[in-house]
Order: C-alpha cells, then sequence, then structure tokens
C-alpha cells in the first residue's frame, strides 16, 4: 500500500479572476470531471465530510501554515452500509457533536441522511455539483471548477501539492495572490446561510 501524503491548498472562490485564469488557461489542460456529491456540514466543525459514489469519504484539516495554505489529510473513506462504531467516530472526532441514539446496528445511505443527519439542527446537507478543469503547473495541480451548492452558483480556482513552498510559489506566479484563500467548507457555509 503507497504512503497518503498530505496535500496543501491554497483555493479562492468568486465569479472571475481576469489575467490569472488566462495565465491559467494558457498550460495544456488534464482530466476534466463532472460529479455530484452531497456533503454534510457542522456547525461545530470545518471538516470536510462528502458523500460520492456511495462513500463516505472525509479530510481533516491538519494545520494552516504562515502564508495561509491549509493541508489536508484523507482521513476516512467507509461505504455503506455503515456501521454505528463507525458513525460514533465520525460524529465524535469529524463532526464534534454528540451522536444520536443508534437504533439501527447498521445504516444504509437513505437511512443515514434520513434518520440521522436531516433531524439535527447542528448539520446540514448540501447538494454539491462540479465540473472541474484541471492543469499541471509547475508539478502542482491547479483546477478551475464550476460549483453549485445548493443549486447557488461558484466558481473556484485550486492550487494543490505536497510541497507548500511550491504552492505559493504558483499562486504568485498566476497572480492569485491578492485572492482570499477559502476553502470548500468556508464557501459552502457561506453560500446556505450557516456563517
Amino acid at each position: 500500500m503507497s504512503k497518503i501524503i498530505p496535500r496543501w491548498e491554497w483555493r479562492t472562490f468568486g465569479q472571475a479572476f481576469g489575467q490569472s485564469e488566462e495565465k491559467i488557461k494558457q498550460h495544456k489542460e488534464g482530466g476534466f470531471k463532472k460529479s455530484e456529491e452531497k456533503y454534510i456540514l457542522s456547525k461545530m466543525s470545518c471538516e470536510n465530510v462528502k458523500i460520492r459514489n456511495d462513500l463516505i469519504d472525509i479530510k481533516s484539516l491538519q494545520q494552516i501554515n504562515s502564508d495561509k495554505l491549509e493541508q489536508w489529510y484523507p482521513a476516512m473513506k467507509e461505504s455503506f452500509p455503515i456501521s454505528k462504531d463507525k458513525l460514533e467516530v465520525l460524529y465524535r472526532e469529524y463532526f464534534k457533536v454528540a451522536a444520536p441514539e443508534f437504533k439501527r446496528d447498521v445504516y444504509t445511505y437513505e437511512q443515514f441522511l434520513e434518520e440521522l443527519i436531516a433531524p439535527c439542527d447542528m448539520l446540514c446537507i448540501v447538494d454539491v455539483y462540479k465540473e472541474r478543469q484541471a492543469y499541471e503547473i509547475n508539478n502542482a495541480t491547479v483546477e478551475i471548477a464550476e460549483t453549485k451548492f445548493n443549486n447557488v452558483p461558484m466558481r473556484t480556482v485550486c492550487v494543490e501539492h505536497a510541497d507548500p513552498e511550491n504552492v505559493i510559489a504558483t499562486v504568485r506566479e498566476l497572480g492569485l495572490a491578492g485572492f482570499e484563500n477559502i476553502n470548500y467548507i468556508n464557501a459552502m457555509k457561506t453560500a446556505v446561510g450557516m456563517g
């Protein structure tokens, strides 16, 4: 099994990115992906919890450096049905809210959302649609994406790599340093009024 290397990320949201976007598009295009996902936001945490392809996928924020870059680490991947033991970890470690009374030993995807998530006023389900175009610049992954958070359209640019110095150098080279660094979770919370 290959070692998981946490990646450092810089991301911003807006409608247009001016000359920075033009500079990015001068590079060779990589993969293009479309996806539909559900994110689960918690009022008590900023952990990245999403469901895609019947899989709970969690990335945990490890640290923020002096350039305000964020290091994210893949923390959990679990398919449905999921046991209440794994759900207890999810609530305690990532949602950081009290777990509900589990009436089942295992939960299907639908049961998880309908019986556990939807009734909890500390949690919010966000339907997310993404169209992502990737580029490789300075060996870093640079992405321009069109997104919708509960049908609220948002555009985002991201630079990520295992080396934070490479990330910030690429951000500056592309003229993105003047934009605020905003991660997916904070952007979603603003879009859906979670604050």
